[in-house]
Parts: structure tokens; C-alpha cells; sequence
């Protein structure tokens, strides 16, 4: 987590993740991505930090912040799933995943968790897409970035995007856009995770930059 010194603007904002998280929406699924650095102020704390966390067979989560934070919450719902799916008998759904850990982050919101979020998956209702803030705040979108390199990847985002991509074309460009990132944030680097969501499950990858 980067923290602005005494130049930060008088009310603005005290801290800024520190990653570049990316999620897209396919005409197949879901796809979501992060780079793999954690740092913490200007020191690298880690080459492997895991960004992307799965949280059903169809519904994963990308964050950028603290790591802890993201763990915290990401277990938290993902336990709050299953004990829905068990007493409803049935999977639970994209925004009501996303709405549940917008509940969770207002709970939070006198303590808050740190971290930027993204969720994604199919449902019934096919592929979608929400991005939450620090305390709850619940937004649907096709494609989003969270994190300090959201500026440079949104560039590259907002130019490639298609409605029609397929996973694979979309992974083509959630690749540029991060490499993009990293060249510029010295917050972000040493890899992307990446969780592809699709009506056949879940599948995890990862490459090494």
C-alpha cells in the first residue's frame, strides 16, 4: 500500500493500492487478472502474491490492496456462499455474491478493509461483472481496472474492448493491458495471475514476466 506524503492535495486520498487488477467481461465468461507484486510502501514485500481468489465453481474475485484484507474478505464470502447454496440448493449468483461482500465491506466501513474489488462470473443471467470500493460501493461494468496502475491498463482497455470477445481474445488484451501497467508502476510487476471463468468451471493460470 503506497502512501502520499506532504504534497497530497488536502482532502484527497491517503493511500493507493498497490497493483494493477483487471476483469473482462467474454461472451463465454469471465475473465480476471492481476500482476503478482506486493509492496508495501517502496519496498518489494513479495514476488508471488496471489491477487485473483476463487470463490465458486463460477464466481471468482480480483482485488488490489492489502493482501490480508483481500484474504479476509474473499474467505469470508466465500463461506457465506456455501452456506447459501446449501440451505437454498441452489448456486448462488454473480451479484448476489457481489452483493454480499458489498454488505461486508459497509459492515467494515468503521474498520475498513483495505482493498479494491472485482467480481466476475456466470450465472443463469450469463457472464458479468461488479468492481467495489473500500466501503461497499456496488457497480456493474463489462471491463474495469483497480489499483495504481488503473490509469495506463483503463488506456489500453478502453481501446481494445469488444462486446464480442471471445476468453482468449480478451486474455490477449488483459495481458497488454498489465504489461502495460508494469512498465510504468513501480508497484506492479513479476507476473500475471489469471482466473478464466467459464460455464465449464473455473481454471487458474499464470505466467512470469
Amino acid at each position: 500500500m503506497e502512501r502520499y506524503g506532504p504534497q497530497a492535495q488536502p482532502g484527497g486520498p491517503s493511500w493507493v493500492p498497490g497493483a494493477t487488477t483487471i476483469g473482462v467481461v467474454c461472451t463465454d465468461g469471465v475473465i480476471l487478472a492481476s500482476e503478482k507484486r506486493v509492496t508495501y510502501g517502496h519496498f518489494v514485500m513479495s514476488k508471488g502474491g496471489q491477487k485473483v481468489f476463487k470463490i465458486t465453481n463460477r464466481i471468482g474475485v480480483a482485488c488490489a490492496g492489502l493482501v490480508g484484507d483481500m484474504q479476509i474478505l474473499t474467505r469470508e464470502v466465500e463461506a457465506q456462499a456455501n452456506l447459501f447454496s446449501m440451505d437454498v440448493g441452489r448456486p448462488i449468483s454473480v451479484r448476489a455474491a457481489a452483493k454480499l461482500m458489498a454488505n461486508i465491506l459497509v459492515n467494515r466501513r468503521y474498520a475498513p478493509l483495505i482493498t479494491q474489488t472485482i467480481v466476475g462470473g456466470i450465472d443463469e443471467e450469463g457472464p458479468s461483472l461488479y468492481v467495489l470500493d473500500v466501503l461497499g460501493s456496488l457497480l456493474p461494468d463489462k471491463y474495469a481496472a483497480v489499483g495504481s496502475g488503473t490509469e495506463i491498463a483503463m488506456g489500453v482497455l478502453e481501446e481494445s474492448y469488444k462486446e464480442t470477445f471471445s476468453i482468449a481474445e480478451a486474455k490477449e488484451v488483459v495481458t497488454k493491458a498489465i504489461k502495460s501497467a508494469i512498465s510504468r508502476d513501480a508497484m506492479s510487476g513479476d507476473g500475471i495471475d489469471y482466473l478464466i471463468i467459464s460455464k465449464d468451471g473455473v481454471k487458474k493460470e499464470s505466467i512470469k514476466i
